[in-house]
This record gives C-alpha cells, structure tokens and sequence, in this order.
C-alpha cells in the first residue's frame, strides 16, 4: 500500500478509505484495546494487507485482505483459505454451457466474503497510514483504540465477519 499511496496519490488514498469503509459500515472488525489482548493474542494477529493497482481502464483497485501466513502453523490450509473455484472447473463448464448454446449470466457480489459470520476468534493488525484513514472514517469509534507501536500508529482488531 506504501508504494501505491505513492504512486496514486490522493487517488490512492481515497481507493484504500473506500476499503476500510466496507469494513466499517458491513461491521466487519471490532476494535480492541492493546490491554485487552494477551501477548499471545497480539503475536498471533493477522497482519492487514492492502494493494493498490491500476486497471486497464485507468481506475485504481484496492484490494484489502488478512495475511493468514501465521494461521498456517496451527490450522489447515482448507480451514483458513477462501473457497474458490478451479480453474479447470470454470473451463470445463463454460465450454459445456458453449456447446449447449446456454444463456450465461455473471454477477459481482461487493464484499462477498464480508457477509458471512466470522468463525473462530481472530485478530487482525492494522498499522501505519492504514491506521489513520480507518480513525478518519469514524473518529469517535476508532481514536480511542489507536496507538503508537515503535513510532508507528497502530490498532488491533477482531474479526466479525470473514475478510
């Protein structure tokens, strides 16, 4: 995210708030004070990821998604990863629908994964300019729960809803 806020600028900027604002109005995450996380609680937390990237049309994309590298020592990778369809799956089925001459329709559901209940108790690290424009959504909601950590503005979360 660093190097696309560089990059887009402002655009950038106002791509990654549009992010962090699904997480707050679908009611994704729920802020937690550092002291009410155990040490183990804040190792184990999922760092936040966001990329920025240009798209053939020039409109910028945010991407924003938990790096679910340490849930990997503990749990499975099919209880950790999201459920998508292979490839090969989607290959083979469109060339059926082809070959029977099927109408196909296609539909995006924005946030798809936010809408299912989170399982399970997991935190999430957020961290750095990320941290600030999620307080600015909502000052009253996020302020008191922002920190300083090594000089780097920081706040835990948990999850609420799958991200």
């Amino acid at each position: 995210m660093k190097q696309g806020l560089k990059i887009f600028g402002k655009a950038g900027e106002l791509v990654v708030s549009t992010e962090l604002e699904q997480l707050h109005s679908r009611k994704v995450i729920k802020p937690k004070h550092p002291h009410e996380l155990s040490s183990k609680e804040k190792a184990d937390a999922l760092r936040y990821l966001m990329f920025l990237k240009e798209k053939h049309t020039g409109q910028i994309k945010g991407r924003g998604c938990a790096d679910g590298q340490k849930q990997r020592m503990y749990m499975q990778k099919e209880e950790t990863s999201s459920p998508t369809v292979a490839v090969e799956s989607l290959l083979i089925s469109a060339t059926m629908d082809a070959y029977e001459k099927c109408d196909v329709a296609t539909v995006d559901i924005p946030g798809a994964f936010m809408q299912a209940d989170m399982v399970g108790n997991v935190h999430v690290k957020l961290e750095g300019r990320l941290t600030e424009l999620l307080a600015k959504i909502d000052q009253e909601t996020y302020n008191k729960y922002l920190h300083i950590n090594n000089g780097n503005p920081t706040m835990y979360v948990r999850l609420k809803k799958a991200l």
